[in-house]
């Protein structure tokens, strides 16, 4: 997620939005740049790469001048570059973003017939564009932007200097975050509360829709209708540390919590419900090189591995295209049956995991077309595939992953959807269905959200147990496994995933009344039957943790306990469903005591055999 620095006072602009930026660097970026307003001229310092290449610059050729704003870019639209650096500028108008604007190409087209020239390829400098045509057309800065907002659909939160109004800054906000803060004689901006701690700890948080009007003396915030907004600041009583995870005691648990805002930043911008079309923008597959395929080939490690699995089921099932999922270091070794007709998909957060590029190098070799889902903007894996489809997570740091892995499943989910309207095989009514239900998943996942209480309450019954079994069927039972998995990550507990209908076959003999079994039971066709496991389990004395989608009084009273998730669609009930177990791996590391954000022996990246 992009970091922006907004300041307005009577000291220097520039010492200070380096240094602020430098508190939001946890955020990740690829890029960054700065501008100054001073005697009535705007000047802007950009680079590719990180804040120290910024510093040098501004060394050599410092920048005076009391308003300013910085960013440090997350790249979306157009590849790390100092042409695609923030602040971006058209006239007058110089403006800074993070977020993604779905409608860019549309808007781009109109301000191209209407004379403009774009020097960059985000969908951000076509906003500094708009407000610039319509102050050259009369309206003055604050108008201008009110008007451009309306047109813009999707997520934003945005930062506009202006050189021929010195005195003031404006900034907006849609589904992005954006905070302000008040001093004497002077006001900041930024994304997040980190970059403001040094300056001040009285803040004031915008909504969405809303519009601020930022003095060094004051601010003014209207709603999308015009009314003026009364909103008092708070005192942000946080330490550094604690702001950096946004108040959450890990960032495990800030993390979990940022999964609604990272699934909707993977699909939004990409979709088309009238159309039934999917944007694979950055995959250059054409419908004929689609029907060539005959087999593809998932590729990944650790937990991305879980989400291949679930993958399989997608791409199958929705595209129509036979798919396997191997471990990247077992298909290293072997000797599989890739050639110019197979599709090799690599699937991982950094895009920096050895034997996942080793993958890629034995794909090449064999003639195979290789695209990559990766979080990591420029990463190598990205570099070396033919095409990538970008997850948007925003940086995760905690070693655990959780967005991540989300993020994963919901771009495998646009992929075949994609791939499935290319090949001809899935139909526009039913790929509309389907994109509807992904409209759907960032709620249904804020409901999974509050069951948090009710499973630190589970944890605590659980926490001193010395094995768990997690069961599930079908696209659910890679969940199965990733839920084992993060119990054993964090929490050191052993844990193991099942196919539900595989518990006879060796499983039960370790049942007993000290075993959790974790058994996920969403109301599909494996329903019935996965309720007949649930009751094997009880019958041996087995303490069963239920999720399911159901009134709790339909699943047997069995269940020491039973937890109700929102009903989602087939295909995305693996997203839901991995919430509760990611709440409840969390809680039960706390109740332990273990590092929960760098458990032992980990590293968040492998990047070696």
């Amino acid at each position: 997620m992009c970091g922006i620095v907004g300041y307005i006072g009577g000291r220097q602009a520039g010492p200070i939005i380096l240094e602020s930026l430098k508190k939001l660097e946890y955020r990740g970026y690829d890029s960054a740049g700065i501008a100054v307003l001073s005697d009535g001229q705007v000047t802007i310092r950009r680079c590719e790469g990180k804040l120290q290449n910024l510093e040098k610059i501004l060394r050599h050729r410092p920048l005076r001048g009391s308003v300013g704003i910085g960013h440090t870019r997350w790249a979306t639209h157009g590849k790390p570059s100092e042409t695609n650096a923030h602040p971006h500028r058209a006239g007058d108008v110089v403006v800074v973003h993070n977020g993604i604007i779905e409608n860019y190409l549309d808007l781009k087209q109109h301000l191209l017939k209407r004379g403009a020239r774009f020097e960059s390829e985000t969908d951000t400098e076509i906003v500094a564009h708009l407000v610039d045509e319509k102050m050259r057309g009369g309206a003055d800065f604050f108008t201008a932007v009110q008007k451009s907002l309306r047109q813009i659909h999707g997520a934003y939160a945005l930062v506009f200097l202006n050189q021929k109004n010195p005195d003031r800054l404006i900034v907006a906000k849609n589904s992005t975050p954006i905070v302000v803060g008040w001093g004497e004689g002077e006001s900041f901006i930024a994304s997040d509360i980190p970059a403001l701690l040094d300056y001040t700890r009285k803040v004031t948080f915008l909504e969405d829709g809303e519009i601020a009007e930022v003095t060094a003396e004051g601010f003014r915030i209207l709603d999308r209708q015009g009314k003026m907004i009364r909103r008092p600041f708070k005192e942000i009583t946080w330490d550094a540390v604690a702001a950096q995870k946004g108040g959450y005691a890990h960032f495990m648990l800030k993390e979990i919590h940022e999964q609604p805002r990272a699934l909707a930043d993977t699909f939004r911008g990409r979709i088309s419900l009238k159309t039934g079309e999917v944007s694979l923008e950055g995959i250059d597959l054409k419908a004929s090189a689609i029907k060539r395929i005959r087999r593809i080939h998932l590729v990944a490690c650790g937990t991305a591995w879980h989400a291949a699995l679930v993958g399989k089921f997608m791409l199958e099932e929705i595209a129509g295209i036979p798919a396997e999922a191997d471990y990247g270091s077992e298909f290293r070794y072997r000797a599989p049956l890739i050639d110019s007709r197979s599709l090799l998909l690599l699937v991982s957060q950094s895009g920096e995991t050895a034997d996942t590029l080793a993958a890629v190098d034995m794909g090449r070799e064999k003639k195979a077309k290789i695209i990559s889902i990766c979080n990591v903007v420029d990463s190598t894996l990205a570099r070396k595939s033919n095409g990538v489809l970008y997850t948007h997570a925003g940086p995760e740091i905690s070693v655990a992953s959780t967005k991540a892995f989300t993020t994963q499943l919901t771009a495998l989910y646009l992929l075949a959807i994609g791939l499935g309207r290319l090949s001809g095989r899935l139909q526009r009514a039913e790929a509309t269905r389907l994109l509807g239900d992904l409209m759907h998943l960032p709620h249904w996942v804020e409901e999974a959200l509050k069951l948090d209480g009710e499973l630190q309450d589970l944890a605590g019954a659980l926490s001193g147990a010395a094995d768990f079994l997690y069961l599930g069927r079908g696209i659910n039972y890679p969940i199965a496994l990733e839920g084992a998995l993060k119990l054993k990550e964090i929490s050191y507990i052993h844990a193991e995933g099942y196919p539900a209908g595989e518990m006879k076959h060796g499983p039960i003999a370790l049942i007993d009344e000290k075993m959790p079994v974790v058994v996920l039971a969403p109301k599909d066709r494996y329903f019935h039957k996965t309720l007949g496991n649930l009751k094997e389990v009880e019958s041996r004395g087995g303490k069963v943790v239920v999720l399911t989608d159901q009134e709790p009084g339909l699943i047997d009273a069995a269940a020491c306990r039973t937890l109700q998730v929102p009903r989602a669609s087939h295909f995305l009930t693996p997203v839901v469903l991995t919430i509760p177990l990611q709440l409840l791996a969390y809680h039960i590391a706390v109740q332990r005591g273990t590092d929960v954000d760098q458990p032992r022996n980990l590293a968040k990246s492998v990047t070696v055999e």
